[in-house]
């Protein structure tokens, strides 16, 4: 599954492009993929308006729209972003969001087409339908529960260590399974935790409430250092990730430990292990990882 670097790489290379475009046209060749509101009114809705601003927020993709009238050109909707309408993308398992010339050839698997003003097309494919797009305000989508209340960005410069501690203190379940939580902390999947827990030299079965502020501490800088390392090599391409033409991510050919179970570790030689926390297959070193 896509998780942060990956998804903000997309949102990285579509923004420039994006912004000041208007929708003139959509087309859902699998409408159940709109999850909210319902299909035909989906449409309706999103043709006509001008998207002002794309940003991600954990594994979201959100376009802020609104009318043509409205947009002032400084990249942000009269009226603050706030009250603005969103087309929320999520990648699910094997999403993949692509901005293309009209020419290029529609895809199998291709469920949405978005027609821009330019003659582009914003082009969202899933071959197993995992994925999702939203569309209404920020409030109205965390209402109707169609999005989750997430928890904080790892890589926002005001996310401190102290923070992260307070947060694994509360908690009396598997040091991984908070990482997995997106209601704890935003973006992480199950790539990222691997690999932030083996920097860390943390078992991801530890349980989080008995991490000391030091390991805290260790935790919340490879935790940032993964995920930055991550998003500057593009993304993890461990399956199906593709960024926004198309193209592979590099950090694959980084990866210490995930995916890497019956492999040596990198440090100490040792063969690695797998087990199940939270549903997930976690890797990880017993040595090196006590």
């Amino acid at each position: 599954m896509p998780e942060l670097p990956e998804v903000e790489t997309i949102v990285s290379d579509l923004r420039p492009h994006l912004v000041g475009r208007i929708i003139v046209r959509c087309e859902l060749n699998f409408p159940t993929i709109v999850r909210h509101p319902e299909p035909e009114e989906f449409i309706d809705a999103v043709v006509g308006q001008r998207i002002v601003s794309a940003r991600r927020r954990g594994k979201y993709i959100l376009l802020a729209l609104t009318p043509p009238d409205s947009w002032g050109g400084g990249g942000e909707a009269a009226g603050g972003a706030a009250n603005n309408l969103l087309l929320v993308v999520h990648l699910g398992m094997t999403g993949q969001l692509r901005l293309v010339d009209p020419v290029t050839p529609l895809e199998k698997h291709t469920h949405a087409v978005f027609f821009l003003d330019d003659g582009r097309h914003l082009r969202y494919r899933d071959p197993r339908r995992f994925g999702r797009l939203l569309l209404g305000t920020e409030e109205a989508l965390l209402l109707a529960k169609k999005m989750p209340r997430l928890g904080p960005e790892p890589i926002d410069p005001g996310f401190a260590a102290d923070e992260l501690y307070r947060r694994l203190r509360k908690r009396r379940t598997a040091l991984k399974a908070v990482l997995l939580d997106q209601r704890a902390i935003a973006g992480v999947g199950n790539i990222y935790a691997d690999e932030s827990l083996h920097k860390a030299r943390l078992r991801p079965d530890r349980m989080a409430g008995t991490v000391s502020r030091k390991s805290a501490q260790r935790l919340h800088e490879s935790l940032r250092e993964s995920l930055r390392t991550a998003i500057a090599n593009r993304g993890s391409s461990v399956d199906t990730y593709r960024d926004a033409w198309g193209e592979i991510g590099g950090q694959q050919e980084k990866l210490l430990v995930y995916g890497r179970a019956g492999e040596p570790c990198f440090t100490c030689g040792r063969p690695l292990s797998a087990i199940r926390i939270a549903g997930r297959t976690t890797v990880f070193c017993r040595r090196c990882q006590r």
